[in-house]
């Protein structure tokens, strides 16, 4: 989840928020990827998750990466909730799940050198504490009832919220996990190709990273249970926006969207006010109730728009959203998937090709395939291992055509951070069949097992 955004005068007119989402336009030599990963950590003895408080807690984590690695905390009412460092931040999902989120970079190589350093940080100060730390996509056994709560005002105002939209909130804030990367754009137009891609293929990124076959202890009926609660959590701010593909869609129709989401709060002096629910668009006419006769600033806005969640988000950047957690080497498969597909422009030409025939219901009947059956998903014609091979094989191109060397330019280009999802393409598993080819076999049903074999 975000941090709280500062700065920003006040807003006395759409076309700001406008300008705003427009000002994100960056020439490509400027173009940076920024990778996120989130992972459960838990107690190595109980197997329990981590409480915040406590000698093995998220607490005892976040002050041991300060301490020893020289991270600055994040205090958010005398508690700390996060840290910060050379651009990048860790933060806390709603059932301490620990989160980086990384700098914005010029190539996968050092994305991956970043990843790759925050897991060992982690590894480190987890050993001395006896926590261990797992990628994947859905908590395998923890209940509801079992997850800590997060010292945030903003996840206790979700938290409530939360059950009165969906059915399945609770369980994306407080025991899921996501990898995503953050891409920029070039223009209005090159922001809508990017943007139209991102959500057309986000079903491919679900099926080839699907990892979270299991929930409440035992086989879910899912490959992603991670993405099949995204189905069910709120429908005024998750989907696969079809006004999206409308002709004239650009910035302007998108603040649209974003002010007819619901509101979940203000942030004013380190608090969070309750605004659940409430409209910004009577924020901005100095009518919402929760602050009276004030108007909102350009971070407010920013503010909100991290409180909507489709499959693929527009900020001052397009995020990629539709991704489970997973192994270590596969957290920098995932940029190098969506890179491949939208930083080289033959390459987003070619995807824009490949899915511009669909339709709304073919993209949604793909999206709710690719959570069922992962790789082994059809619809509409569709058989989702030869999509996700020919969408793969684009990136490959991409990524060669980029032409990014890297290990002080013995390594070409950025295509070997594929090689994982090529793997999976040959073999036909992914994460998620691997996972339950273990439970159904040496694993003798017995889930616990999980922790110890596919642990950071």
């Amino acid at each position: 989840m975000s941090i709280p955004q500062t700065g920003g005068g006040p807003i006395e007119s759409k076309s700001q928020l406008v300008e705003y989402l427009a000002s994100g336009c960056k020439p490509k030599a400027d173009w940076r990827i920024g990778t996120e990963h989130e992972k459960f950590g838990y107690c190595k003895d109980t197997l329990n998750p981590l409480p915040y408080d406590g000698p093995r807690s998220i607490r005892a984590m976040l002050e041991g990466l300060r301490d020893r690695f020289g991270w600055a905390a994040v205090q958010e009412g005398g508690h700390i909730i996060g840290l910060e460092k050379d651009g990048a931040n860790v933060s806390l999902e709603p059932g301490g799940q620990l989160e980086l989120s990384g700098a914005p970079l010029e190539t996968i190589h050092q994305t991956c050198d970043e990843v790759n350093q925050h897991l060992r940080e982690v590894q480190a100060v987890a050993e001395t504490i006896g926590v261990g730390f797992i990628g994947l996509g859905a908590a395998p056994i923890w209940s509801h009832e079992q997850m800590p709560v997060m010292p945030k005002g903003r996840y206790r105002l979700m938290t409530d919220y939360m059950g009165r939209v969906g059915t399945h909130g609770t369980q994306m804030m407080y025991r899921t996990c996501t990898v995503q990367v953050n891409l920029d754009f070039g223009s209005e137009a090159d922001m809508v190709q990017k943007l139209r891609v991102a959500l057309a293929l986000q079903p491919v990124a679900t099926a080839l990273f699907a990892n979270s076959p299991f929930f409440d202890g035992k086989p879910n009926g899912h490959k992603s249970w991670r993405a099949r609660i995204w189905r069910d959590l709120d429908g005024a701010r998750t989907g696969m926006l079809p006004f999206v593909f409308d002709e004239g869609f650009g910035f302007e129709q998108w603040v649209d969207y974003a002010l007819d989401v619901p509101m979940y709060f203000v942030y004013r002096d380190g608090k969070y006010i309750d605004a659940l629910g409430q409209s910004f668009r009577d924020f901005m006419r100095g009518a919402l109730p929760a602050l009276p006769g004030e108007i909102p600033t350009l971070s407010d806005f920013a503010d909100h728009l991290t409180t909507i969640f489709p499959e693929a988000r527009l900020k001052k950047f397009i995020e990629m959203r539709g991704a489970d957690g997973g192994p270590w080497r596969r957290l920098c498969a995932l940029p190098a998937f969506w890179v491949g597909l939208t930083y080289d422009q033959g390459a987003l030409d070619a995807a824009s090709d490949l899915v511009k025939g669909w339709d709304s219901e073919a993209r949604e009947a793909l999206r709710v395939a690719a959570s069922v059956d992962g790789l082994q998903a059809e619809t509409h014609g569709i058989r989702m291992h030869d999509l996700a091979r020919e969408v793969v094989a684009i990136a490959e191109a991409g990524l060669k055509s980029r032409a990014m060397p890297g290990a002080g330019g013995m390594l070409p280009d950025e295509t070997h951070f594929l090689n994982a999802l090529q793997e999976t393409l040959e073999s036909g598993q992914t994460p998620a069949d691997e996972l339950l080819a273990r439970y159904n076999g040496d694993w003798n049903g017995d889930l616990t097992r999980i922790y110890a074999d596919y642990s950071y």
